[in-house]
C-alpha cells in the first residue's frame, strides 16, 4: 500500500503531522505539500512561472506551489510509484458546503481523484488545531475502512 499525503496549510503544519501519524503502520507514505499555506487556492495550478520542489530534514517534500501543484507533481514526475490512495489534510478549520469550492485541501484530494486515485479530505471542525488527536484516530478509522 503506498500513500500520498498532501494538505494546504503548509508541510510544516500540525494536522499534516498527525496524518501522517494515522497513516503509520499501514503502508509507504510519501507526503507533498506546499511550501507555505495555501489556503483559499482552490483547484489552481501554477502555469506561469517555475516551480520548486524540496526535501525537509523529515522526509517530507515541499513545492513552492498550490496543494494540486503539490499532488499534480507527485503524480507526474516519477518521483515516487503511483500511490494506491491520495490524503489531504487534516486541515485547520471546517470545509462544508460552498467552502468546498474554493479549499486547497478538498483540491488535493481532487487532484488525486482527477488521476483515478481514491482520495479523501480531512478537516478539524474549528480552527485553531484544537482536538488534533481525536481528528487523528477519527482519520486513521476512516482510512482504514476505506482501504477494507
Amino acid at each position: 500500500m503506498r500513500i500520498l499525503i498532501a494538505n494546504d496549510d503548509g508541510y510544516l503544519a500540525p494536522g499534516i503531522s498527525a496524518l501522517v501519524e494515522a497513516c503509520e503502520g499501514l503502508g509507504t507514505v510519501d507526503v507533498f505539500a506546499p511550501e507555505r499555506n495555501a489556503s483559499g487556492t482552490s483547484n489552481a495550478l501554477t502555469l506561469h512561472q517555475p516551480l520548486s520542489l524540496h526535501t525537509a530534514g523529515n522526509g517530507f517534500r515541499f513545492v513552492s506551489g498550490t496543494p494540486s501543484d503539490s499532488v499534480h507533481l507527485a503524480l507526474t514526475s516519477g518521483l515516487i510509484p503511483r500511490p494506491d490512495l491520495v490524503l489531504s489534510g487534516i486541515n485547520n478549520g471546517a470545509n462544508m458546503g460552498d467552502d468546498t469550492l474554493y479549499s486547497g485541501t478538498v483540491a488535493a484530494a481532487t487532484e488525486g481523484h482527477l488521476f483515478g486515485v481514491p482520495a479523501i479530505a480531512f478537516s478539524l471542525a474549528e480552527k485553531g488545531w484544537q482536538h488534533l488527536d481525536v481528528a487523528t484516530r477519527v482519520a486513521r478509522r476512516v482510512i482504514e475502512h476505506a482501504l477494507a
